[in-house]
């Protein structure tokens, strides 16, 4: 993980301090860029500190399940949505939130359940018919500036689609699915930080990679959690699809550093980081290239407990406050 650690060198030294919505400083710099080859280097789990991997695998686990609700994520093994749930001063007071523990359609549902409309003309009956062989469903009749028009509706699985065609289409270079839905950012505790993830599969060479962009990254405490998080589910995508992980790719456009996290990074700029460990999935989960079969459910399926990292070597925990 010396990438991550050039990273944080990088921003200490150039760069600026700013305001922002949580009431603590950051110092940061626009546009970074961390490239990991998973192949060869293994796992990218931080050494200079404990990572929370349980914690990481149940966020995983809650989302691919398309959970809204904190208490989901805090009985898959993970707190860290319980402030942006209940304390979050901005979020209790929004007409949206439904009830405690309630975080809006967070990055799982957008995933999983991404709410599709159509507004068609009611005289578009080829358009109509199109629509509703792909799934959606008419949900209402109703009159647009004058214009009789017709209200479809369906909720699109992008992730399923995204393993449906590294499957059916390896070559394509549409293989993506997207956090950042404009029509819920009013309605939800927090608009998606990692927000577009694509897969590029190789069907020469049976490998996978992953490119991910993050609008605005915590680099104390978010990075390494997301780092995380994302090659394991490049993993897991691998395993059901019949690929190798290879090259993850992780952009950040507002890179910073809360000014309470300062000291646990200088700390960790001291330490020596430790070989990479390797993730290892359970056999339950099925391996798509021994199979044959592809068995997708496991998306939903999974377990925090079906991921564990093997030979991880690292500096003693440290702990900072998440802003909020």
């Amino acid at each position: 993980m010396k990438q991550y650690l050039d990273l944080v060198r990088t921003i200490i030294d150039t760069g600026s301090w700013q305001e922002n919505r949580t009431g603590t400083r950051t110092i940061s710099i626009p546009g970074a860029m961390l490239r990991f080859d998973l192949l060869k280097d293994g796992f990218p789990a931080i050494t200079t500190k404990k990572l929370a991997f349980k914690s990481v695998m149940g966020e995983l686990a809650g989302f691919l399940r398309a959970s809204r609700s904190a208490a989901d994520f805090r009985a898959l093994g993970c707190k860290v949505w319980d402030q942006n749930a209940n304390e979050n001063a901005e979020w209790l007071a929004n007409p949206y939130r439904l009830q405690e523990d309630d975080l809006g359609p967070v990055y799982g549902v957008q995933w999983r359940a991404w709410p599709a409309y159509k507004l068609l003309d009611s005289t578009s009956t080829i358009q109509i018919e199109d629509a509703q062989s792909r799934g959606f469903r008419v949900v209402s009749a109703l009159q647009d500036e004058g214009v009789k028009k017709i209200l479809l509706y369906k909720a699109i699985d992008q992730l399923l689609d995204c393993l449906r065609t590294i499957i059916a289409n390896p070559g394509s270079r549409r293989i993506l699915f997207h956090g950042w839905n404009c029509a819920d950012l009013d309605s939800i505790a927090l608009p998606a930080c990692h927000l577009l993830y694509q897969f590029i599969p190789n069907a020469a060479s049976k490998e996978i990679s992953l490119c991910l962009y993050i609008r605005s990254n915590d680099i104390g405490l978010g990075t390494p959690f997301n780092l995380a998080e994302a090659a394991a589910l490049l993993h897991l995508v691998g395993r059901l699809t019949g690929y190798r992980p290879r090259w993850f790719t992780y952009f950040i456009g507002d890179a910073h550093i809360y000014e309470n996290h300062l000291d646990m990074l200088r700390e960790q700029l001291q330490r020596e980081p430790y070989a990479a460990p390797e993730l290892v999935i359970s056999e339950r989960i099925p391996d798509f290239a021994a199979t044959g079969k592809f068995e997708p459910e496991w998306l939903e399926k999974m377990e925090p407990s079906d991921f564990s990292l093997n030979n991880y070597q690292h500096h003693p925990a440290l702990t900072a406050p998440m802003a909020v």
